[in-house]
């Protein structure tokens, strides 16, 4: 890991791999120190990854809000510029899609091909779930309510049928969300990241993406459905859709994900 200074803020970066670069954006609450992530995909064999602790998450800067999917589009295009990367391939994931909608509005220049993975347009698109509406509730609570969007299959009756096996995923649900919520500032930046989620919006721009797109939804997902994120896809031009197997932690569950990702880039390269 390294510390970036980049559109005025300190970010915290790590590269793996090399090859083709990408870039991934990782979803609300994404910190390089939880482990295992993208950089330990199949996508490191193949390209040179680059992440970082967005605005307000991990180690990086948490000034005060609000802020903006615009602003986060602004630290992407700052570290790639940061590293010299005129354009890249850029993968977003959850809210990262969503900062990956406005990086490929905005820069378009600087995206070469662009994975969408469980993420929404907003506006008249359809959002993803208001999930700052967890944020006051008690970590087990929050814990239920999150895994129940986003995994359509864990319902009450899974987790009566299954009690070890539900109660695990909701510890481990509930270690992931607090880990390292008591460091300075980190509720402070968790509330302006979610405040810049709520208000995203790309609907009615997304015709100004040119980059080869992909769109990747999960079967169970119901945090980020797949029938929004087909209405995103048939407004971005000439995208691909497609639906595979998972929920919306589809990220952690196999390599599909990355496996899709990678093929998608290739075939975007070899157009």
């Amino acid at each position: 890991m390294q510390l970036v200074n980049a559109n005025g803020l300190n970010f915290v970066v790590e590269i793996a791999g090399k090859g083709e670069p990408l870039l991934f954006l990782g979803g609300t609450g994404s910190d390089l120190r939880k482990k295992p992530n993208p950089l330990d995909s199949v996508l490191a064999q193949y390209f040179t990854v680059l992440m970082f602790d967005q605005r307000g998450m991990g180690q990086s800067d948490k000034p005060v809000g609000p802020y903006s999917m615009a602003d986060y589009a602004n630290d992407a295009a700052a570290i790639l510029d940061f590293f010299g990367w005129d354009s890249a391939h850029v993968a977003g994931y959850s809210f990262g899609g969503m900062v990956a909608q406005e990086l490929a509005i905005r820069f378009p220049e600087k995206v070469r091909s662009l994975s969408l993975v469980v993420s929404a347009a907003g506006g008249e698109g359809g959002s993803s779930y208001p999930i700052h509406e967890f944020i006051d509730l008690p970590p087990r609570d929050a814990a239920i309510k999150s895994l129940e969007v986003a995994d359509q299959s864990f319902t009450r009756q899974w987790r009566q049928d299954n009690p070890l096996e539900a109660q695990q995923r909701i510890e481990n649900t509930m270690v992931n969300a607090t880990k390292f919520i008591g460091e300075p500032n980190a509720l402070l930046g968790l509330k302006a990241q979610l405040g810049a989620r709520a208000e995203h919006n790309t609907y009615d721009r997304l015709h100004l993406i040119s980059a080869p797109t992909m769109v990747l939804a999960g079967d169970r997902d119901g945090q980020a459905p797949a029938s929004i994120q087909k209405i995103m896809s048939d407004k971005i031009p000439n995208a691909v859709f497609q639906v595979i197997e998972g929920s919306h932690y589809m990220i952690a569950e196999s390599e599909q994900v990355f496996k899709h990702i990678k093929q998608h880039i290739e075939g975007s390269i070899n157009e």
